[in-house]
């Protein structure tokens, strides 16, 4: 994108000024919560999709829902339950009569992953055949269905939810699903202060509404302006020693071996980069920093690195060997 530095500035003011608002927007419904918009914008930013995780009646959904309303954008909701069957997402052919000729022909009837924003609710819930039912459409932005592919409209952005602490009735997301995710967000439990606002907020009778603030259009100009802010070769090759440092065969950390049993693959190091380049956007900066990477390391490399059995008895989790990762393998090292 060749375009005077002024220009640029200018879009990118503007540009940013709107997140700031869509924030204060969300904000009249999301009490906290900051660091997970912030990372669910970003995914958006980067042109991925985010797994949110947290235990019920944290506003999951109402997040995403939020989102949804203050953009311009098409917005569906899948609730995923054990009977959902594949169809019931990408859509089906049904049997149609042509008025002109009269003769009937198989028309192909859109499902609901054919929006811009596809919350897909509880998706732990639904067996392994219908959650790789997004496979495609996530990765490919299209869906293929006898033989023929049809796009989805972009921009393109699911957000899914599942609850970690059910087990009976859950299908754990494979980990070929789980690398489609650019970022794994957790959502935590409010402060003392938050969740005094919560309520204040939720027992009462008037509700705040919220105002669309970006359009589609605007979207897309913001996801391309993320490919063109810039990251020092250092911070690219520091990108390139953290994820092959994730990998047992690869690394010399002890604790890598001990507790890992795969790693992060190449795709880990792009979104990272990507992830990295939006939030220098949002916060209106052209170029990507140590902290930048550092910050979203986490949300990037959690559902990436398969810690064995040996790292789950002793409670040790993929933040921590990311933890440990970051602390080892400095900028300057």
């Amino acid at each position: 994108m060749n375009k005077d530095l002024v220009e640029l500035k200018e879009e990118i003011e503007i540009l940013t000024s709107k997140l700031r608002a869509l924030k204060l927007e969300m904000a009249k419904i999301i009490v906290g919560q900051e660091e997970a918009i912030e990372h669910i914008l970003i995914a958006l930013l980067s042109k991925g999709h985010a797994l949110l995780e947290g235990v019920p009646g944290l506003a999951k959904t109402l997040m995403v829902k939020t989102l949804a309303q203050t953009v311009d954008l098409k917005f569906k909701r899948i609730q995923f339950t054990p009977d959902l069957m594949p169809s019931d997402i990408i859509g089906t052919e049904i049997l149609e009569e042509d008025q002109v000729t009269g003769k009937k022909v198989f028309a192909f009837k859109k499902g609901p992953v054919f929006a811009n924003i596809v919350l897909a609710d509880e998706i732990n819930r639904t067996p392994p055949k219908t959650q790789a039912a997004l496979l495609e459409a996530m990765q490919e932005f299209e869906v293929t269905y006898s033989g023929k592919t049809h796009p989805i409209e972009k921009p393109f952005f699911i957000l899914a939810t599942q609850n970690p602490i059910e087990q009976a009735g859950t299908f754990p997301l494979p980990e070929a699903q789980q690398d489609r995710f650019l970022l794994y967000i957790k959502i935590s439990y409010p402060s003392a202060i938050e969740e005094n606002e919560i309520l204040k907020r939720t027992t009462k009778t008037q509700k705040e509404q919220v105002k669309r603030i970006l359009s589609d259009k605007e979207i897309l100009t913001l996801q391309e302006l993320v490919l063109d802010v810039p990251i020092s070769d250092v911070l690219i090759d520091l990108v390139a020693r953290w994820v092959r440092a994730t990998r047992p065969a690869e690394t010399s950390n002890g604790f890598v071996k001990e507790w890992v049993n795969w790693g992060a693959g190449p795709r880990a190091g792009q979104a990272l980069i990507l992830t990295a380049k939006a939030r220098a956007l949002q916060e209106g900066r052209m170029a990507v920093t140590y902290d930048d990477l550092k910050q979203l390391a986490y949300p990037v490399l959690r559902h990436r690195i398969i810690v064995n059995f040996k790292a789950e008895a002793e409670g040790i989790t993929a933040d921590d060997v990311t933890k440990r990762l970051l602390e080892d393998i400095k900028l300057s090292s």
